[in-house]
């Protein structure tokens, strides 16, 4: 006797089922899809116990004839597409006719539909998938269905549900990230009769995510807008200080459909290098749009998921859209100052009789200006601050190594030597800043290795900025006020207050710096005296082979043999661990569509960088003389857009005149 059986319809019909809905959310998420595809502008779900009893989704979209309704819960009924060939172009979220039958098919089901030349509604009635009875109601224009008792046939999938809570939260989930992909849609989620979503549906990114997300996250977004080989990008990402640590705050849509997208999701997160933490990851709401053509949306069962046809252009296109948002933005963290707990404001409060005299023996007057403290050696430390950039560079041989002893002190112990490793071009001459122009750069440690592993050129002073900074055509008057624990600055500058870290903000002076050196360098390779051996899977050895030309145009020259490849060249400034290493990484990256040859080495070299640069900058703790201090407050000035140092921290954090006021109960 034969061991293949064929299934029933009933039994196959429920496997089916599974692959679409397996739990509420999946359900909520269909039919919130089918309502987008019939043209819906105002969309209400409601759901009760997690959505295991009840689920209702109600729309205004263009409803259903009679004659359509019991033929749209079979399998494989739709009206989205009709031959093989659109396949080729989806444009809409559903397609496959799959959704109501699989819902039919695990739960009790009511179709409540009216078209707008119809002058009355039609019921439909559905138990397990099958019909019971189709009626007519009144029912405004649009299609509302009700879901109850799910997987009630189905008890072995239905033990799998977790606690009502959980499913809620799912729930939740899946609708805000349909309402992000359309916020032309006025969608309002209830659960358990709270109102828990409600979004204005203006057609405003921004609104959607005030609803979905708050004030505070959106105040910490900034817009994002390009294009590149025919995929647009615009949208939002987060500002180095708006990171989470997951990534289920990071949202794409291609083509307003959510999807998880490791192309996109990889693009952005190396986007954010230098700018992050490491173990950190950044926020978006990201829209890409792409040729339908060479976008497959039919390789997940629940259509999270797409294949390009070509990931390189989504990649790149993501990567330097969001790159160029991040290097452009000048927003600084505002400083959190706690509410003291005050009575009614302007309240008088006596001082008692005995402490009157030793409280006005404390005052200090404001017009008197404050002693600096003495330094050794204030004869040279004065003549090198009147010091032109002429004098500079010759008495200090060319200006790559500053070998004076200058006034240096650690908490008021004796000067120690220092060293500038590497220079900063003298500032230019500001006719609205309030202070007279320094042309000294700031010191760095004698004893700190340059970049680590990439050399400088000794003409670094020389160099330009880097070139996608302009310095903003006029500076805001800014004064120095003083300066705490010999870590933190504070400036005046209009009516903001600013507390710079004095190192964070050197070191990414300094990187900013090295990094426009190491793009404006020629490429240069090592060559191996002994050929390293590479052993790889035979998919990284087929992908390297495959990219060789790519790879080889950042400085790689290798070959292939029968465990692996054989290097022969590796850029300039790597070691061939940390070469091989970047093959290995390259092969995963280019394979999976989720980085490119060029932008690896990048990363690899700015991570180079940001040790350079952490070791040369001035350090926290130390007392420096004036015009170092005055050097690096101008730099921030003129180059708004730093505003963390390449390990993530805060470069400054800002008061307003008018926050400090409100603190006071002035205002």
């Amino acid at each position: 006797m034969g061991k293949i059986n064929v299934l029933s319809f009933a039994v196959a019909n429920l496997i089916a089922a599974g692959e679409v809905v397996d739990r509420p959310a999946s359900v909520i998420k269909e039919l919130l899809e089918n309502a987008i595809d019939a043209g819906a502008r105002h969309v209400t779900v409601e759901i009760r116990n997690g959505g295991v009893t009840f689920m209702r989704v109600a729309d205004d979209g263009c409803g259903m004839s009679p004659e359509d309704l019991p033929v749209a819960i079979r399998r494989h009924a739709t009206s989205k597409i009709k031959e093989a060939d659109d396949l080729d172009g989806i444009l809409t979220l559903g397609f496959r006719g799959e959704a109501l039958a699989a819902i039919a098919a695990v739960s009790d089901l009511r179709i409540i539909t009216r078209t707008a030349d119809a002058p009355y509604g039609s019921l439909l009635v559905s138990h397990g998938g099958e019909v019971e009875d189709i009626t007519e109601q009144g029912a405004p224009v649009g299609t509302t269905v009700i879901v109850e008792n799910l997987f009630a046939n189905v008890p072995a999938r239905r033990k799998f549900l977790k606690k009502d809570v959980s499913e809620s939260i799912a729930v939740s989930t899946y609708v805000e990230k349909i309402a992000l992909s359309r916020p032309d849609i006025a969608i309002r989620l209830i659960i358990d009769g709270n109102m828990r979503l409600d979004t204005a549906g203006d057609g405003k990114v921004e609104s959607t995510m005030y609803a979905v997300f708050g004030r505070e996250f959106v105040g910490k977004m900034i817009p994002v807008e390009g294009t590149g080989e025919g995929v647009k990008v615009s949208g939002f990402v987060g500002r180095p200080d708006n990171v989470r640590p997951k990534r289920n705050y990071e949202n794409f849509f291609i083509n307003g459909r959510y999807i998880n997208c490791r192309t996109a999701a990889a693009a952005l997160e190396q986007a954010y290098t230098s700018f992050i933490p490491p173990e950190k990851f950044p926020c978006c709401v990201l829209y890409i749009e792409v040729n339908p053509a060479a976008v497959d949306v039919n390789v997940h069962p629940a259509k999270l998921e797409v294949k390009f046809s070509n990931e390189k252009p989504v990649f790149e296109a993501v990567y330097y859209a969001v790159r160029a948002a991040l290097e452009s933005n000048s927003a600084r963290p505002a400083m959190q100052i706690k509410s003291a707990a005050l009575g009614a404001a302007n309240a008088f409060v006596p001082i008692e009789e005995g402490k009157r005299e030793s409280v006005a023996s404390r005052q200090i007057s404001i017009s008197a200006a404050p002693m600096a403290p003495q330094a050794p050696a204030k004869k040279d430390s004065e003549s090198f601050a009147r010091m032109s950039a002429a004098e500079y560079t010759e008495r200090f041989s060319g200006g790559d190594r500053l070998s004076a002893t200058l006034p240096f002190r650690k908490n008021g112990e004796p000067p120690v030597e220092k060293g500038i490793a590497v220079p900063v071009p003298p500032r230019p001459t500001a006719p609205s800043a309030p202070v007279s122009p320094v042309t000294v750069p700031p010191p760095t440690d004698r004893d700190a290795p340059v970049v680590g592993a990439v050399p400088v050129s000794p003409s670094v002073a020389q160099q330009e900025a880097p070139a996608s900074v302009e310095p903003p055509a006029t500076i805001t008057p800014w004064r120095i006020v003083g300066e705490v624990f010999h870590s933190y600055i504070v400036v005046e500058s209009g009516e903001k207050m600013l507390l710079i870290d004095k190192h964070a903000a050197h070191e990414r002076v300094l990187f900013e710096q090295l990094r426009a050196n190491m793009k404006n360098r020629e490429e240069v390779t090592q060559i191996l005296l002994i050929p390293m051996q590479l052993t790889l899977s035979r998919r990284d050895m087929d992908t390297l082979m495959l990219f060789q030309a790519e790879i080889g145009a950042v400085g790689f020259a290798y070959t292939s043999n029968e465990h692996g490849v054989s290097v022969s060249e590796i850029p300039e400034g790597l070691s061939p661990g940390a070469a091989g290493e970047l093959l290995q990484v390259l092969a995963d990256q280019l394979h999976e569509g989720t980085g490119n040859a060029t932008l690896s080495r990048e990363i690899v070299f700015e991570k180079a960088l940001y040790q350079g640069a952490c070791k040369a900058a001035i350090k926290a703790g130390r007392d420096y003389p004036p015009e170092y201090t005055e050097w690096l407050c101008e730099q921030l000035q003129r180059i708004p857009d730093i505003t963390v140092c390449p390990h993530g921290r805060p470069v400054a954090m800002e008061l307003t005149h008018a926050y400090i006021d409100h603190q006071f109960q002035r205002s």
